[in-house]
């Protein structure tokens, strides 16, 4: 209907800012909300025209639009490093609104564990290796990053595990990695560091309950197949 046409020209309640104060956040869709934060276009191309190619281009996957770094988004004609941090920015407070939530969470189970991380973990490109510090509750006292590394594989120091459950007073601990290829199965690595953080922590009465591999598409508990 408004194709090439600059929003400004719409009919009001047509356009994405004013249909978002009249009708509630809810009632747009993602190519309206992706518009509203890139503000415009380009010469050829409206805000919502240029949302909608972005999604065109992910197949409409919105954790692709959360892995993109900035050389992807500006691939797009119409998106600068300006717009493309402004829709990176938006990504990583979702990330870490999710990380707020973690008052009084209770991490008694593979599928409550997963639900927390995966929004964290899944978008990311790189591997990284979190370890979720918990009292006798189960409850999260605090979720420390251990590490950072390449595609495949990331570097674990034990040592800066069991310091950040001491540090914390935990006495249980859960073990968290991501594999961005979308592989669910545990590497001989993964399953090596398992075996040695379940030692360790036994030596020290610090109870290892699970090591999670978290993907977009589900995750892997070693609890869950009796491993730990």
């Amino acid at each position: 209907m408004y194709q090439n046409q600059p929003i400004k020209q719409w009919v009001l309640e047509d356009r994405p800012r004013e249909k978002m104060m009249q009708r509630g956040m809810s009632a747009l869709t993602n190519s309206e909300l992706i518009a509203i934060l890139l503000g415009t276009g380009h010469k050829k191309a409206s805000a919502l025209d240029l949302s909608k190619e972005i999604l065109q281009g992910i197949n409409n996957d919105l954790d692709v639009l959360a892995r993109l770094n900035c050389e992807d988004l500006c691939k797009y004609k119409g998106i600068g490093k300006a717009k493309a941090i402004l829709l990176m920015t938006s990504f990583e407070l979702g990330r870490r609104r999710n990380l707020d939530r973690s008052n009084e969470l209770i991490l008694n189970c593979s599928e409550k564990t997963y639900a927390y991380y995966k929004p964290i973990l899944s978008d990311l490109n790189i591997e990284e290796f979190h370890v979720a510090l918990l009292n006798q509750r189960n409850k999260l006292i605090k979720s420390v990053k251990i590490s950072q590394g390449g595609i495949s594989a990331t570097s674990v120091d034990v040592r800066l595990i069991f310091k950040a459950a001491l540090d914390f007073y935990a006495t249980r601990i859960l073990l968290i990695h991501n594999h961005p290829s979308g592989n669910l199965s545990p590497s001989i690595q993964d399953d090596e560091i398992t075996s040695r953080i379940v030692a360790l922590g036994k030596l020290i009465e610090i109870n290892v309950l699970d090591h999670l591999i978290i993907t977009n598409n589900g995750y892997f508990s070693y609890a869950d197949k009796n491993l730990v």
